[in-house]
């Protein structure tokens, strides 16, 4: 029986494998995109090349790649408790189960839908030239985006809650600040917390690069040492970005299974 089993399993694999294996090539075949292989295989080189130039690190930057990756953390951290906070009352307005009128909920999704249409380096590059280059502008596309995901991600947590307790809370007497207080909140808290930590993670990933475009952190020394093919700087701070992105990932981790 379970050699039968697996004989399925395989098949159905293969036949999925051949099946998104068309699905890529017609996809290929009808955008027309011309791959040039001889370009492919001399830019692999040249990437072996580059990655060979990073080592050993220039050392003698290796405060001022701290520093900025400094910068990074905190426009990170502070992007993800401006979204935290922002997000809460936009999705209480979102989520079907709290608000009985659907246009108002209505509302609420479409403000979110809007705000996640825009990648938080497009923001970026929009605040930059709004307020000029520096962290201020990071830390507003930061927020700004995150505000958008964790809307989303809250409205799915708020509309999956146990109506039991709500329940039980109205037929005390409870008004609709109480019913939020006493029955919602308990339930939806803890999920908030942990979603705000792995937005963190992610928000520590775009931190790192949106200096490239004039709005602080790290990306900052990561594109002054591009655009002078200064390869050992870049190594430099690739290997503080991968450790500091380690670090922040087993830690968020951890501290999300110790809340959830």
């Amino acid at each position: 029986m379970r050699l039968e089993t697996n004989i399925r399993t395989r098949d159905k694999i293969f036949r999925w494998g051949v099946f998104i294996l068309s699905i890529v090539i017609l996809i290929w075949a009808a955008s027309g995109v011309n791959i040039d292989f001889g370009k492919l295989i001399s830019g692999l080189s040249s990437i072996i090349n580059i990655f060979s130039l990073m080592f050993p690190p220039d050392l003698t930057y290796l405060n001022n790649t701290l520093t900025r990756m400094l910068e990074s953390v905190t426009i990170a951290f502070l992007g993800t408790v401006i979204g935290s906070v922002l997000a809460v009352p936009v999705a209480f307005t979102a989520a079907h189960n709290i608000f009985s009128n659907q246009a108002v909920s209505w509302i609420g999704r479409q403000i979110l839908n809007g705000i996640r249409t825009f990648p938080s380096l497009i923001l970026a590059v929009f605040f930059v030239a709004s307020f000029g280059p520096g962290q201020l502008a990071g830390l507003l596309a930061v927020g700004l985006h995150s505000t958008g995901m964790l809307g989303k991600l809250y409205t799915d947590v708020i509309e999956n809650i146990d109506p039991g307790p709500i329940s039980a809370v109205e037929a005390s007497g409870a008004n609709k600040l109480e019913v939020l207080w006493y029955a919602v909140f308990p339930q939806i808290l803890p999920e908030f917390i942990a979603t705000s930590i792995y937005r963190f993670e992610i928000n520590m990933r775009a931190s790192t690069v949106l200096g490239l475009v004039g709005a602080g952190g790290i990306g900052v020394i990561l594109s002054q040492a591009l655009n002078y093919r200064r390869w050992p700087v870049v190594g430099m701070a690739l290997i503080i970005i991968i450790i500091g992105v380690t670090v922040i990932d087993y830690s968020s981790a951890y501290l999300r299974k110790q809340i959830v």
